[in-house]
């Protein structure tokens, strides 16, 4: 995304449409990466205290040829809300970088902090952890997920920004 689109601007244009095909998720998240603006379409890891499928995707290149051009990603891990283990630390977040992911939203922890920082990528989760996670090579990819309550399918898009973030079933503008 050349500028990423206001959480805030969408919020007041889909209620001036009263259109209900998105959802805003709750105030949970913090910011860690170095870019605090981010969207693209969704792509799911469902884990628990194992990031070995967080670090396979993040290894993937992070975009997609869609109908708005080549169009940077957003991995979405369902981590759970487990405060115990982080499952993005400062290497994950450069793979991240390198290979294109417009941002990493992690219903769990990150770790690394000022590493993350250093990363042209967006970064949220709920909370900053030392201890990284068990490589059990567990988890599922690409399927729906429950993050903070709200359901997110691989596809739909997603935008976040120091406002907030949300999720939509298509690109805006559409």
């Amino acid at each position: 995304m050349d500028k990423p689109i206001s959480t805030t601007d969408l919020c007041d244009a889909f209620m001036r449409r009263a259109q209900s095909d998105f959802a805003v998720l709750p105030p949970v998240f913090r910011h860690f990466g170095g870019s605090r603006a981010f969207g693209g379409p969704v792509r799911t890891v469902k884990c628990f205290e194992d990031n070995s499928m967080v670090k396979a995707a993040l290894e993937e290149p992070g975009w997609i040829d869609s109908a708005q051009g080549r169009v940077p990603q957003v991995l979405v891990v369902d981590g759970g809300a487990s405060m115990r283990r982080a499952l993005v630390g400062g290497n994950i977040a450069a793979l991240a970088a390198r290979n294109g992911w417009a941002g990493v939203l992690v219903d769990g922890c990150v770790r690394d902090v000022h590493e993350l920082a250093a990363c042209e990528v967006g970064i949220c989760a709920l909370a900053l952890m030392p201890m990284p996670t068990e490589k059990r090579q567990t988890g599922q990819r690409d399927v729906a997920v429950q993050v903070q309550g709200v359901p997110i399918a691989p596809g739909q898009w997603l935008y976040a920004d120091e406002d907030g973030v949300l999720v939509c079933d298509q690109a805006w503008p559409h």
